[in-house]
C-alpha cells in the first residue's frame, strides 16, 4: 500500500478479543474501524454500529468505511457469542441464532469486503475461530458447530482468493479471559432438566473456570497483528495455554479412542 496507514475493519470490537485486536492494531499504527452491534466507545479509532446478523447493516457499514477511506486492507472477523446446553435441549431457534452470528455473520462481512480487496489486488482476512472448531465441546455443540463451519469456510476461501492477492488465516484461541464467559447464554430448556442438568452444570462450570484462568485477550491480539503484518501468513494459528494447543496436535496424531479418553477430563465429561 502506498501512503497512509493500513485500514482494518474489526468486528465484535466492543469487548473481548475484538476490542483487544482493535486496541493493539491502533497502537501499531493501523487505521482501525471497530464495529459492533451496540457500537463501540473508540479508544482512538473509528467506531461503527454494524450488526453482522443483518444483511443491510453489514452492506451499509462496509460501504461507509470504503466511502470514508477508499480501501480496506484487512478484516478481523471477531463477532461471536456462546450457547450452552445439550443438543437435545436447544431449540432450533437457539441453534440457528448461534450460527447466524458466529458463521453467517462472518460470511456477510467477508462477502462485502472482498470486492474492494479484489479491486486493489490485496487484502488480509483473519477469521477468529476456536480450538472448539477442531475439538467438539460437549454441551456447547452449536458453538463448536459454528466454528467447525468457519474452519471449512476459511480453508476453502483461501484457495479461491489467493490468486487475487487476498490471504486468509484462521486464528484458534483456547480459553481466553474475557466477558464472553459472562455473556454465554444457556438454552432455556436446560433449566432444571433431570436428564442432562448435572452434566451441563459440571461441563460448563469447568469451562468457566478455565476461561477465568485463561490467557488474556491481548495474547490473541498479538497473534492477529503478527498474522496481518507477516509477509507469508499461516493458514492457521492457535493461541492459548500449551496444554490446550497440544490438544490440536493430539487429535491429529492419536487414534480417536485414545484422544477421546485423554480429552474427557478436560472437557468435563
Amino acid at each position: 500500500m502506498s501512503g497512509g496507514a493500513r485500514r482494518v475493519l474489526v468486528t465484535g470490537a466492543s469487548a473481548g478479543i475484538g476490542r483487544a485486536c482493535a486496541e493493539d492494531l491502533h497502537a501499531a499504527g493501523w487505521a482501525v474501524t471497530g464495529a459492533s452491534r451496540r457500537g463501540t466507545a473508540p479508544g482512538g479509532w473509528a467506531g461503527l454500529v454494524m450488526d453482522v446478523d443483518d444483511d443491510d447493516s453489514v452492506r451499509a457499514g462496509v460501504a461507509g468505511m470504503l466511502a470514508a477511506g477508499g480501501r480496506i486492507d484487512a478484516l478481523v472477523a471477531s463477532a461471536g457469542w456462546g450457547l450452552a446446553g445439550a443438543v437435545e435441549q436447544c431449540t432450533l431457534a437457539e441453534a440457528k441464532a448461534q450460527l447466524e452470528t458466529n458463521f453467517w455473520g462472518c460470511v456477510r462481512v467477508v462477502q462485502q469486503v472482498l470486492p474492494a480487496m479484489r479491486a486493489q489486488g490485496s487484502g488480509r482476512i483473519v477469521l477468529i475461530s476456536s480450538i472448539g472448531g477442531v475439538i467438539g465441546i460437549p454441551f456447547q455443540a452449536f458453538y463448536s458447530a459454528s466454528k467447525f463451519a468457519l474452519e471449512g469456510l476459511g480453508e476453502a476461501l483461501a484457495y479461491e482468493v489467493a490468486p487475487l492477492g487476498v490471504q486468509v488465516t484462521l486464528v484458534q484461541p483456547g480459553n481466553i479471559k474475557t466477558d464472553f464467559t459472562a455473556s454465554r447464554l444457556m438454552a432455556q430448556a436446560a433449566d432444571g432438566d433431570p436428564v442432562y442438568g448435572a452434566a451441563v452444570v459440571k461441563a460448563v462450570g469447568l469451562m468457566e473456570r478455565d476461561e477465568a484462568n485463561g490467557a488474556p485477550a491481548a495474547d490473541v491480539a498479538t497473534v492477529v497483528r503478527r498474522v496481518l503484518e507477516s509477509r507469508r501468513p499461516p493458514r492457521r494459528a492457535s493461541v492459548g495455554k500449551a496444554g490446550e494447543r497440544a490438544g490440536l496436535l493430539a487429535k491429529r496424531l492419536l487414534p480417536f479412542r485414545a484422544f477421546e479418553a485423554a480429552a474427557k477430563g478436560s472437557l468435563g465429561v
